[in-house]
């Protein structure tokens, strides 16, 4: 068993992330995979057209993995096509987003370190 600020864990092995992947129609969909104290990893879920608007994180890096489907990933103003497997990292301080210009849906493996402060 390993014990996090974020939650106690059993395993933190997930043999297919992108299986628990969750659509929204309405906004993106955001998945929370698993946390430790320094890591944590999730997914972001895009229908075609939806957008995840480029923003800053002042005091995390930010990795975005394509598992399925397309991407345009905006890093610093400037604008990337990214296929599955590829991988985008904005450091702190650096602004990034994503959109799916579909035709299929997107999901995105998502990691920060430090982890989001639980409120």
């Amino acid at each position: 068993m390993i014990r996090t600020q974020y939650a106690t864990l059993e395993k933190m092995i997930i043999h297919n992330a992108a299986s628990h992947a969750q659509f929204n129609p309405g906004k993106m969909g955001k998945v929370s995979l698993v946390a430790g104290t320094y890591l944590y990893a999730g997914l972001n879920c895009l229908e075609p057209g939806q957008e995840h608007h480029s923003h800053v994180h002042p005091d995390q890096d930010k990795m975005y993995l394509v598992l399925e489907g397309q991407a345009v990933a905006t890093l610093a103003g400037e604008v990337h096509e990214l296929s599955p497997g590829g991988l985008l990292l904005a450091p702190a301080g650096v602004a990034h987003g994503l959109r799916n210009p579909g035709p299929a849906r997107l999901v995105v493996l998502v990691t920060f370190g430090p982890p989001p402060s639980k409120s």
